[in-house]
């Protein structure tokens, strides 16, 4: 079998393992050929492809980010031609391909499932936000990372008895800020399933500091105050029409230093959650979803993706994934804020 395998979507650890484990499982028990394509969908849409061996993802298993490269080009966004992306897969003569990235991905692949192109995903997002999954690879790489920077930012805090607000990555779902927020010991955690009043917060970071503390703030980029329609966003709109998040560190720091007079910085975690080298968890997860979306390609599983579920790997409908966002659950919330101030 030919297949093709494509990255697309934000960057993540792990990658370059799934890809790994793809090649390696289908050219060793399979015979098969593969083709990468280079960027994402901007590769498929533009020819642009190169062979994929044995020796082309030697030693990929401990890299970060994608040696096939990445975008957030959408194939079916308004001015495309409905069959061009069919076309030129036709072109590459592959004859399915290996979707890995988040929900736009996902849901891309699901269109070209439907459109009748044989397809199988693989589910990547740091944010750990698809559904029918228990884990995504890159997550816990983003939290290990997070968690880190957070204890050197809140050390610099202790120093120059400030208040410090940490931004982390997020947009719907506050996995990262949730576990990166309990590992550092963080006095609040404001995600975007919740929303929360200044006034709370202020309670939070004053009784920490009348405790003789230095408040630490961890925000997903996704929260909003109580009084916010929407997240806070001022980059624009992507190529999937969502709003590019951030600032709402900036935000929060402005408010708590004007309501308790105590002094407080921001920092803005941004990119740094998506680099270096995987972690073994997200190591060994991803090359096993890897390996499994080869399998599920011979055994004809199409339009389906592959899922963590407990120690198990399983095929789920590609539509289950894409349709809902796993999200906080408020019971995790509150069990969390039981630690706050």
């Amino acid at each position: 079998m030919r297949l093709g395998i494509l990255t697309s979507g934000g960057d993540c650890p792990g990658l370059n393992a799934v890809i790994r484990g793809a090649v390696l499982q289908g050219t060793r028990e399979h015979s098969d050929d593969f083709v990468g394509f280079k960027d994402g969908w901007r590769g498929v849409m533009e020819r642009d492809h190169i062979p994929l061996d044995w020796r082309a993802v030697r030693g990929l298993n401990r890299l970060g980010g994608t040696t096939l490269g990445t975008s957030r080009t959408n194939p079916f966004a308004a001015g495309m031609e409905d069959r061009t992306v069919y076309a030129a897969l036709e072109d590459a003569g592959v004859e399915a391909l290996i979707a890995i990235g988040g929900e736009g991905t996902l849901s891309v692949a699901a269109e070209l499932q439907r459109g009748g192109f044989d397809v199988v995903g693989v589910p990547k997002t740091i944010d750990n936000d698809l559904s029918a999954t228990d884990y995504s690879f890159g997550f816990d790489t983003a939290v290990e990372i997070a968690t880190e920077a957070i204890d050197r930012i809140h050390t610099s805090g202790e120093s120059h008895h400030r208040c410090m607000v940490v931004e982390v990555m997020g947009r719907n779902a506050g996995w990262i800020a949730l576990h990166a927020g309990i590992a550092t010991s963080s006095h609040a955690i404001l995600i975007p399933e919740v929303k929360v009043s200044i006034e709370q917060i202020c309670v939070w970071v004053q009784t920490t500091r009348d405790r003789g503390r230095t408040p630490l703030v961890v925000a997903a980029e996704g929260f909003a105050l109580d009084t916010m329609d929407t997240p806070h966003h001022r980059h624009g709109i992507d190529t999937f029409g969502r709003p590019r998040l951030g600032g709402i560190g900036e935000v929060l720091a402005n408010a708590i230093e004007n309501e308790t007079g105590i002094e407080t910085r921001s920092t803005t975690l941004g990119y740094i959650q998506r680099g270096a080298s995987p972690t073994a968890f997200d190591r060994i997860l991803a090359t096993r979803m890897g390996m499994a979306a080869v399998r599920s390609a011979h055994e004809g599983q199409w339009g389906t993706m592959i899922a963590s579920q407990g120690i198990d790997l399983v095929n789920v409908p590609l539509g289950d994934a894409v349709t809902e966002l796993k999200t906080v659950p408020r019971h995790r919330y509150d069990e969390a804020s039981t630690l706050f101030g």
